[in-house]
């Protein structure tokens, strides 16, 4: 892989990151609120045939972010309506994100154990 697709995809993700940001410190939308619409920006945007090919373009800057999440969601439907029909409506965002879901989860509660909390204020 050439040094020009690794820049492309840091780019491509930092773009994504300065934009939540710039709405984090402007707007007076929670984060939680901008991490859902990220989310659900993801699926759209898959739905609508134009994530897949950003992806293709720029690698993991455009999979690793909450868009991605979403387009994974979008992409496991699909395939699932495919091979089960309706019911892949139901099943195929939950199996696709099964994995990403599962690592979050154990490398938190992990995390969880080595690491102190603070109480709110």
């Amino acid at each position: 892989m050439e040094i020009s697709k690794y820049i492309l995809s840091f780019l491509a993700g930092g773009v994504l990151c300065l934009v939540a940001q710039i709405l984090i410190d402007k707007t007076k939308l929670t984060p939680a609120r901008i991490l859902v619409s990220y989310v659900v920006a993801g699926v759209i945007l898959s739905a609508i045939g134009f994530y897949e090919p950003f992806v293709e373009f720029v690698g993991a800057g455009a999979s690793t972010p909450l868009t991605g999440f979403g387009h994974n969601i979008a992409k496991g439907v699909r395939e699932a309506i495919d091979d089960s029909g309706i019911t892949g409506i139901l099943t195929g965002g939950l199996k696709a994100a099964a994995g990403g879901t599962t690592a979050a989860l154990c490398f938190g509660y992990v995390a969880a154990l080595f690491a102190k909390g603070k109480g709110k204020k």
